[in-house]
């Protein structure tokens, strides 16, 4: 039984991050979107997995490698982002009698993956999981009729939209998408969804309800929220060994703390933190609801909420990122009244006494002096100077 992984996209969302890392290694609990990913396939009678790859590939293949926890690793590679139909293509000569497709930015667990390959099996039929969220109009909207998928409509009106159930990103499918994905009539892209509206007219899409575990990474804000998810959820301890936690300091769980990472005298790590590896956080710091990756310093007295840093980054001492709410722009869309304090990117050097106001997102090696008050967005490489 094989799976593939379609874990080549961009993630221009969640930029800055993405320039040095693929959307699926952004970690969360202290481990990549994709390992979480994989972990669930490691439970079923799935035997060998292929990622459908693209840009900075080599930190996926050097993480994964050939075999991971038993499974067989191999990789395909789309070289230019055509959509997620033409992601499965560059894997359709490695697949057989039928497979399972799924997203590489979606966190689920084993129990939906058991239920799409037993559905296949019982109707040898396309299979399409679903689960049922609040806010349905932001993915794809699946109108049902018993078990069959009878219409799906991507992010439509709040207003206007046919059911609460979604795609949960999880397929059975056999040779026949192949068919249908070349039939798109295409202007730059093939997207998977598309590729389903034969079977969905001729009534053959079966549906699966799943209402587990499903965590979705699109924007930054939603790494802070998966994030905590999974960290309530762990239930072993997720504070390496080779951590050293001075006794004055506090740590609040849940959190995640790598390895070799340092908490410093009277710091405070509150619930919804993880660190990771070789960080260094600072005497007297306040750190809650944040994510920071490998190699960063983090200088006394600094105060952090809701926040996500980069890698190999310094903060100066008495650093301050408001946490709250905010309206942010994205891709020329505006996000209103997100909870995100700051996305700071990898290889920052920030001075002391520097201010980060809710919704700020800083550029890779970009350089904060001193008693600084960034805001908005602020491009990769820049110098923000008082004044």
């Amino acid at each position: 039984m094989k799976a593939v992984v379609l874990a080549a996209g961009k993630g221009r969302r969640l930029w800055p991050l993405t320039e040095n890392r693929p959307k699926p290694m952004l970690p969360v609990a202290n481990r990549p979107i994709l390992e979480h990913i994989i972990d669930a396939l490691v439970q079923t009678e799935i035997t060998e997995v292929i990622l459908v790859v693209g840009s900075n590939r080599d930190r996926i293949q050097s993480h994964f490698e050939d075999i991971y926890a038993g499974l067989d690793i191999s990789y395909v590679v789309q070289e230019t982002q055509l959509g997620t139909g033409h992601a499965l293509l560059q894997a359709e000569s490695r697949l057989g009698e039928y497979f399972i497709a799924l997203n590489g930015d979606r966190i689920i667990d084993t129990a939906v993956i058991d239920a799409v390959i037993d559905r296949r099996e019982e109707t040898n039929r396309p299979v399409m999981a679903i689960t049922r969220i609040e806010r349905p109009s932001r993915y794809g909207v699946v109108e049902l009729e018993g078990q069959t998928v009878v219409g799906l409509e991507e992010q439509p009106h709040p207003d206007l939209t046919k059911s609460d159930y979604i795609n949960a990103g999880v397929y059975a499918f056999g040779p026949e998408i192949f068919a249908g994905i070349r039939r798109i009539e295409t202007h730059g892209e093939q997207a998977l969804t598309d590729a389903l509206a034969t079977f969905i007219d001729d009534r053959r899409l079966e549906a699966v309800r799943y209402q587990g575990t499903w965590l979705d990474v699109s924007e930054p804000w939603d790494l802070l929220t998966v994030n905590n998810a999974l960290l309530r959820d762990r239930s072993e301890d997720a504070i390496s060994e080779s951590a050293t936690i001075d006794t004055s300091a506090v740590v609040r769980n849940p959190v995640a703390i790598g390895e070799n990472t340092v908490i410093h005298p009277q710091a405070v790590v509150l619930d919804g933190v993880s660190l990771g590896d070789n960080v260094s956080i600072g005497a007297g710091s306040i750190l809650k609801n944040t994510i920071i990756l490998s190699d960063v310093t983090i200088k006394s007295g600094t105060v952090m909420t809701d926040c996500i840093v980069g890698a190999n980054t310094t903060l100066g001492p008495n650093t301050t990122v408001e946490g709250g709410h905010a309206d942010v722009v994205l891709s020329d869309t505006v996000h209103h009244d997100v909870t995100l304090g700051g996305l700071i990117g990898d290889n920052v050097a920030g001075g002391g006494n520097v201010t980060i106001t809710p919704g700020t997102i800083v550029g890779n090696t970009t350089t904060l002096d001193s008693g600084t008050y960034v805001s908005g967005r602020i491009d990769d490489g820049s110098h923000v100077q008082r004044g």
